[in-house]
């Protein structure tokens, strides 16, 4: 079983694996410029980075040399991740990890709307349930923050770099309260921008294989 620490590029790398399996599945494994710009992209992401292939090459070869990643050979050399069979994983499962990996903790509600270009999960109790396999694995691969004051709902976060204080803050400042539905509209529109720009990827990497 990988040890479950995790340098923060090396979660990058293994969360866009599990994303684009799932949103993009015509276009995995990825090539190292696709993963590359996986790892680039400014939606869906936090924070965004600006990495280099050398970088991106650090990440793979460790994640290899932890068992959560390997090489597919072929004309162009491709990366799969390897994390579903290691830990058992749904796609459901999956889709949660990713999320996380990508843009750090979150609400249940936040991942529900955000997870829905690699899962849509019809209700909250299908996400609760999955959530529960991942917080309750041996070892455990997220864990529930306490709640922040104002804050209607409890994060959670992934556990695959390390330790992670229950009562960890957001890194940058909480907006100011809006109503519920306007919350939700911006989840969308924000989930729907990722979508697009995802197409858009897929459709660049499909081109460059010609």
């Amino acid at each position: 079983m990988p040890d479950l620490d995790l340098a923060p590029m090396e979660c990058r790398v293994l969360g866009c694996l599990l994303e684009k399996q799932l949103s993009t599945p015509d276009v995995y494994p990825l090539s190292m410029s696709a993963l590359l710009n996986a790892c680039n992209q400014s939606s869906n992401r936090d924070p965004v980075l600006s990495v280099t292939d050398a970088e991106i090459q650090e990440a793979v070869d460790a994640l290899i040399a932890r068992g959560l990643a390997e090489h597919w050979p072929g004309r162009v050399l491709k990366i799969a991740h390897t994390a579903k069979p290691t830990w058992n994983l749904s796609v459901q499962e999956a889709a949660l990890l990713a999320e996380l990996l990508l843009r750090g903790p979150q609400t249940p509600g936040e991942l529900r709307t955000n997870t829905r270009r690699m899962y849509a999960f019809p209700d909250l109790a299908e996400l609760e349930g999955c959530l529960a396999a991942l917080l309750e694995a041996e070892p455990p691969l997220a864990l529930r923050l306490a709640r922040a004051p104002g804050a209607r709902e409890a994060r959670v976060a992934h556990l695959l770099a390390g330790p992670v204080a229950t009562d960890a803050v957001p890194s940058r400042p909480s907006a100011p309260a809006t109503p519920d539905r306007m919350d939700q509209l911006e989840a969308e529109l924000s989930a729907l921008r990722g979508e697009l720009s995802e197409l858009r990827q897929a459709f660049e990497a499909f081109k460059a294989q010609f």
